[in-house]
């Protein structure tokens, strides 16, 4: 980009002096030499005047064609990568380097935003990529286990699993569709969440006791050291993120494993830790681990949707907080939430 555009009014300004001052220097030139090859006299104005404007005309002409050949082009260029992006080339690029402020700027905004179209393109195909891909499973086994069941020499026992199996896809596709209507939601979120005060480390406590049925069955040991603390915020949305935080530990804590929940008022910030002992994850995973849909561990792939801590990354920024985890394999995970103070009222 030029660091030091002109005004175009100032570049069209100078191209007229030019233009101007060139053809009076050559009609000068011109005149000179037709007095001194006595083609005119001086009782002869009015030829003089003709052969003048004549010659100023053709003169200006020219020029113009010369000096104002490069701003067309620009024009032309921009005109012509504006029919590339509506016929969805979101690729083209305009060059910035150019002269002209206001063509610079306007080439450099035509650049973010076939950027920004890029983006969304690319969203928009993965997205529908992803979401076909993940309702295509359940929607495969609903309709295979459907399908045996019309068998009438189906044994009882046979029977209560393929419903039960019928019943846990449906399930997924249930958790598939609220995640995605409600990541969809959040992400067009313009107004201010609804927000209001409640205990946090209670909050906290019901989605522990959520899974227990889960961290009894694996025999986990659930170490809880929480303060008081009331928080102002969207209940609702912050018990999403608890629950999906949480779920995952559990779910993946191998049997006889440790889980930590903390929480804790700081001088200027209240955090929340969940801490675990498990197989932990690798850079490459958790580089990833925020992208939609995706799913670290392959084995797994069935029990989730990958949305889980996508929806929490967004309500905790939508709360100005901030969500960290360090990890590392065989030796466990922590998942770290940072709400401001301002947010809470400590009890």
């Amino acid at each position: 980009m030029n660091k030091h555009p002109f005004k175009i009014a100032a570049i069209f300004s100078l191209m007229v002096f030019c233009i101007l001052t060139i053809t009076m220097a050559i009609m000068g030139v011109i005149t000179m030499l037709l007095f001194k090859l006595d083609a005119v006299d001086e009782k002869n104005p009015a030829l003089i005047l003709v052969i003048f404007a004549v010659v100023s005309i053709l003169m200006g002409t020219v020029f113009s064609q010369i000096f104002g050949k490069r701003p067309l082009q620009i024009i032309v260029g921009i005109s012509e990568a504006t029919k590339e992006i509506a016929k969805g080339n979101f690729g083209v690029r305009l060059n910035e380097n150019i002269p002209a402020a206001e063509l610079q700027i306007m080439a450099h905004n035509f650049n973010v935003m076939a950027k920004e179209l890029a983006g969304i393109e690319m969203l928009r195909s993965d997205f529908i990529e992803n979401v076909s891909h993940e309702f295509k499973t359940p929607l495969a086994a609903i309709e295979g286990y459907a399908t045996l069941l019309q068998n009438k020499t189906l044994k009882e026992e046979k029977r209560e699993e393929y419903t039960g199996k019928i019943l846990y896809n449906t399930k997924r596709l249930s958790s598939l569709t609220g995640n995605i209507l409600l990541l969809s939601s959040l992400e067009n979120q313009e107004m201010e969440i609804k927000k209001e005060s409640y205990s946090l480390d209670e909050q906290l406590r019901q989605i522990i006791l959520l899974f227990e049925e889960q961290w009894n069955k694996k025999n986990l040991i659930m170490d809880i050291e929480m303060d008081d603390v009331y928080y102002y915020g969207n209940k609702g949305l912050l018990a999403q993120v608890w629950q999906n935080i949480l779920g995952n530990a559990v779910k993946f804590v191998p049997d006889n494993g440790t889980i930590r929940v903390l929480l804790h008022e700081e001088k200027d910030s209240v955090k929340v830790s969940i801490v675990d002992n498990g197989p932990g994850m690798n850079e490459k995973v958790m580089e990833r681990i925020y992208e939609k849909f995706y799913q670290g561990d392959a084995s797994r792939t069935g029990s989730g949707n990958g949305l889980g801590l996508t929806l929490a990354k967004r309500i905790v920024d939508l709360h100005n907080g901030a969500i960290e985890v360090t990890s590392k394999e065989k030796k466990g995970t922590a998942f770290t939430v940072t709400l401001p103070l301002d947010f809470t009222k400590s009890l």
